[in-house]
């Protein structure tokens, strides 16, 4: 069995952000010489994200209005973690989004559902991030 790791970096632009990073998972793929195995994605960030869902500009405004319902940035007075920083709503968001995902290998692609793609979530960025990609196979 063979391992591959590489990292991401990302710097968000505002602090809240989506990117499709399925391409770059493809690349390292190419890059393992892994056939048959499993991808693991993960936010090495307690504010961000990674998770499977479709690349469609609607879906992903109804995702930042949803989270935004769920755990608003502001005030910030309305939560006891912003005694120093101002990013408990983007820990709240991480939770519910999640932290990784999982994807199987199968001949040398990413083994997808219909519409599936691979997304960094950043909920508190204008920092430089990291998500890891750990390719185990054969």
């Amino acid at each position: 069995m063979k391992s591959y790791r590489k990292e991401l970096v990302f710097h968000a632009e505002k602090r809240r952000e989506l990117f499709n990073i399925t391409p770059q998972v493809d690349k390292a793929l190419e890059e393992s010489g892994i056939k048959e195995g499993f991808v693991l994605c993960n936010a090495m960030h307690i504010t961000a994200s990674v998770f499977i869902n479709d690349d469609e500009p609607g879906l992903h405004e109804d995702f930042e209005e949803w989270l935004e319902g769920i755990a608003p940035e502001k005030p910030h007075s309305r939560y006891r973690h912003n005694t120093v920083e101002d990013n408990a709503d983007a820990h709240l968001k991480r939770t519910i989004m999640g932290r990784e995902v999982v994807v199987a290998i199968t001949e040398g692609r990413l083994d997808f559902g219909p519409w599936e793609q691979i997304f960094y979530g950043e909920f508190d960025g204008k920092r430089p991030k990291r998500v890891l990609i750990k390719i185990i196979g054969e």
